[in-house]
């Protein structure tokens, strides 16, 4: 890691050293006082008609306080933080996101009394910026999207905050071989299950955060599951994973758009995605992801974000892997974050109009794989090295 991206602060003196760790144990008390009236996000049965004996789950992290996945990674950063001495009593809390990261840092910034400033693309709905301000945030608005962490870096330096800088802690801010992680989580509730082992974990990377913890924790705690990437139409994740798999790993890779699929996928390779965590990964195309994404909301009887689209094709995928291989068994996968915040989007049909994505074919092509035709012709695939 570059010597510039690591936050820079004075040593304190004495006695103010002593009212910082007061401050510290205080907040982290709050945090673990409100981790404590929260119940842990439900995992739901989803039913796979065309896969007998594979049982296939959603982990609902749309159920926690702030509506998605990010909750948790939001609650890791904060700990981590603290932990390390880098938030300062009434100092703002910067960060470079206009989703669902922002929206639950603002959440616990607010929880902790603290400002937080969102620094996100002028281009970024009302919606999200009303989402961000609810939960006690402000916007700082840049108009170009690849200018948002140099802007963080600066607004944190002038304004005597700390960036917390999701894209690069995100992996090791998580306690990935307990304290509840997503992964913990997952196998405490499927102890009772027909197969409480799952045969794969299948997620999708933003950061690179859930994938690491997910990998980290299966080896760590022996079990035979692996960890399936689906990753949406324009990302540099899957290439980096090809290329990693052949020796020719580049961190430097970029791609010139965002994905579409939002809160997933990443026009570079960010620090906090560990390839050699994963076994395995597809690339999904999007008119794909979203045609999931209403199936996925017309059996759960609400509605789903996109990402949890793209999840769906990769348990897809690996339920027709088990089955060509005559297996039986459990997979997991998780439901990023609820639907209702893409309502002038993916739930929009002039949005697919604009985006020139064809529907009905989606739609058709999707029930094909459900009833059996083989998903991986239209999908990238790429596979660990034994």
């Amino acid at each position: 890691m570059d010597a510039a991206a690591l936050p820079l602060q004075a040593p304190l003196p004495g006695s103010q050293r002593t009212r910082q760790r007061a401050w510290e144990a205080e907040c982290i008390a709050r945090i673990e006082a409100d981790f404590s009236r929260s119940a842990d996000t439900h995992l739901i049965p989803v039913p796979l008609p065309g896969y007998p004996g594979i049982d296939a789950y959603f982990k609902d992290e749309s159920s926690h306080p702030t509506g998605s996945l990010k909750h948790r990674l939001a609650r890791s950063l904060f700990l981590y933080a603290l932990s390390n001495g880098w938030l300062r009593e009434g100092a703002p809390v910067i960060e470079a996101s206009s989703g669902s990261t922002a929206v639950s840092e603002a959440y616990f910034a607010r929880l902790l009394g603290l400002p937080f400033i969102a620094v996100v693309p002028a281009s970024t709905s009302p919606e999200k910026i009303a989402a961000i301000e609810f939960h006690g945030g402000r916007c700082h608005l840049v108009q170009r999207a690849c200018d948002l962490h140099a802007a963080s870096l600066v607004l944190a330096r002038e304004s005597g905050g700390h960036f917390m800088d999701q894209f690069v802690y995100a992996e090791r801010a998580t306690d990935w071989r307990a304290n509840n992680n997503i992964a913990e989580s997952i196998f405490r509730q499927m102890q009772r299950e027909p197969h409480p082992v799952p045969e794969w974990i299948v997620c999708s990377p933003g950061t690179g955060g859930t994938s690491s913890t997910l990998g980290r924790y299966v080896r760590y705690r022996q079990h035979p599951t692996r960890i399936l990437c689906a990753d949406p139409e324009t990302s540099v994740f899957f290439d980096y994973y090809a290329g990693v798999q052949r020796g020719q790993a580049d961190l430097t890779m970029t791609e010139a758009q965002g994905s579409r699929i939002e809160g997933i996928g990443r026009p570079q390779v960010e620090r906090s995605f560990i390839a050699h965590c994963v076994d395995a990964m597809v690339k999904v195309p999007d008119a794909l992801s979203l045609a999931a994404m209403r199936h996925v909301s017309q059996v759960l009887g609400r509605r789903v974000g996109g990402s949890t689209g793209t999840n769906f094709i990769g348990l897809l995928y690996a339920a027709q892997q088990m089955a060509a291989e005559g297996r039986t068994g459990s997979i997991v996968s998780i439901l990023c974050d609820s639907g209702e915040r893409y309502a002038r989007s993916y739930y929009d049909s002039g949005w697919y109009e604009r985006s020139g994505i064809d529907i009905a074919t989606a739609d058709r092509q999707l029930r094909s794989f459900l009833g059996g035709a083989p998903v991986a012709a239209a999908l990238r695939r790429a596979a660990a090295a034994a």
